[in-house]
């Protein structure tokens, strides 16, 4: 049977036969950065109030030091693998092209001060990247079986969901990713200052490529769900 909702179907689903689309290279592209800029190009030096709204997104867990674990590699690799492979099934089933998200991250921890100590092999996180909302969990199973069914480390542990984020704090942090901690605190005190309340987990959105940008030019988005003074 079919997920009702579009959501949560397991990977081993299939669709049924659909007509079949070929690229045109002037099909409309989507692209989250360009088409939802107020929450994919805050402005450095400047906090935001943001409402996020639900979005759907591959996603897939993991914990301990993003900058030398396997795990994190693999992960990584496994999303944007299985990020191209939607890509390529939206244009051939739906005749609709986009522009593969940014690689985004949830991070958390059982004791939050290891995020002050560095202590990054006590990091959870939550890797993810955002798909448009015409993609369904049916599209995404067969998409990333396609993908999985070779020897992609962690292509396994890649799921399909909804994630209603709501508001949120946000500002974009430019350098080092261990350089982040004054501007986490900025974002923080700026909460307090409003009277919101920090709540769920810390998120990053990262807009450049690690493996060509300077670390002292890197943009990331930082952003922190928050409990509205008032309950507004």
């Amino acid at each position: 049977g079919t997920c009702p909702t579009g959501l949560g179907c397991t990977w081993r689903q299939r669709t049924a036969p659909v007509r079949r689309w070929s690229y045109r290279p002037d099909m409309e592209n989507y692209d989250v950065k360009r088409d939802r800029r107020d929450l994919y190009a805050p402005r450095a030096g400047r906090i935001d109030v943001v409402d996020v709204p639900p979005l759907r997104y591959l996603m897939a867990d993991g914990a301990g030091d993003p900058d030398t674990s396997a795990d994190y590699r693999a992960v990584v690799e496994a999303l944007f693998t299985c990020s191209y492979a939607v890509r390529k099934a939206c244009i051939a089933e739906l005749g609709r092209k986009h522009t593969v998200g940014p690689l985004e991250g949830l991070w958390s921890a059982r004791d939050m001060e290891v995020f002050h100590t560095r202590d990054k092999a006590a990091w959870e996180w939550t890797l993810m990247i955002v798909q448009p909302e015409w993609v369904t969990a049916e599209l995404a199973a067969t998409a990333v079986e396609t993908v999985t069914t070779r020897s992609l480390a962690a292509g396994e542990r890649v799921r399909f969901a909804e994630y209603a984020e709501g508001p949120s704090v946000q500002t974009l942090h430019v350098g080092p990713y261990d350089a982040e901690g004054p501007t986490i605190a900025r974002l923080h005190e700026f909460a307090a200052a409003e009277g919101h309340a920090l709540t769920g987990r810390h998120h990053e959105i990262y807009l450049s490529d690690v493996r060509r940008t300077d670390p002292a030019r890197l943009r990331t988005i930082l952003r922190q769900l928050i409990a509205r003074a008032g309950g507004q």
